[in-house]
């Protein structure tokens, strides 16, 4: 299978299962990435996901030229037929936290995949670049939109317009990732990270995601009444009341996402 899913203790771990192509996206990975996306995202028993590569060289080089053929689709259609939903992996959208473990080289799409998580940890071999430019092309899965709002201007176009490739320090540096970890560390610092958050309350994990990312569009005020709004929405619910319940008793909470 290209693309491995497992599940426990609410953490679901995505995993690109073709070490022997550097876990590059072919068209059949690509259709079950966004099938198990689906999955995760609906499911009330995963609460975070890890999303990684199999393999010590590398998280995701982007897609498999060798299988990747023009579609037969004209632009137009491919954007505008009825019925259409998203068709490659730059669309995909979850309110669940994703951690991406980055083990390795993350070029072009994959890099762009690793945007899409909300927290980025990678290992100390780990490489980072979009090299599209290179070749007459450009980021066509969120590259130019997601890598400039997570680094900044100045860092996200010396990536993007020379197609350079950085390592996982000056990545931290950036701040692209989170934290570097020795590769043998890295899936476990992964899990145990993605544990802790699955403990919190998923109603509230789920607010708190959906208020950033909205909010980072807005106007400060605009943000702010959203957050009102959200507040209240939350007091009343049982996973609130239980977290109040669990301090006063000294235990820990049980939160059903109600």
């Amino acid at each position: 299978m290209p693309i491995v899913k497992t599940v426990q203790d609410g953490v679901a771990i995505v995993t690109l299962n073709r070490p022997e192509a550097m876990n590059s996206i072919d068209p059949e990975s690509n259709e079950q990435l966004l099938a198990i996306w689906d999955q995760v995202s609906s499911d009330e028993e995963i609460r975070v996901v890890v999303l990684t590569g199999a393999g010590e060289r590398a998280f995701c080089t982007g897609a498999d030229l060798k299988k990747t053929m023009p579609p037969a689709d004209s632009a137009a259609r491919q954007v505008f037929r009825a019925g259409t939903r998203h068709s490659n992996f730059g669309t995909l959208q979850t309110d669940k936290p994703v951690i991406a473990a980055i083990n390795g080289y993350a070029l072009g799409g994959g890099l762009e995949l690793a945007l899409l998580a909300d927290i980025r940890i990678c290992s100390e071999n780990a490489q980072f670049g979009l090299p599209e430019v290179r070749v007459g092309s450009i980021p066509g899965a969120g590259g130019t939109q997601r890598l400039i709002r997570a680094v900044g201007q100045s860092d996200a176009m010396w990536m993007l317009l020379t197609g350079d490739r950085i390592d996982a320090n000056e990545a931290l540096r950036i701040g692209l990732v989170s934290k570097v970890v020795p590769l043998s560390a890295l899936q476990q610092t992964a899990i145990n990270l993605a544990r802790a958050m699955a403990a919190n309350a998923p109603l509230a994990m789920t607010a708190a995601k959906r208020l950033a990312m909205t909010g980072r569009e807005l106007p400060l005020a605009g943000g702010l009444e959203l957050e009102r709004q959200a507040f209240g929405v939350l007091r009343d619910s049982e996973d609130r009341l239980e977290g109040r319940r669990a301090f006063a008793d000294k235990r820990a909470p049980v939160f059903r996402g109600r």
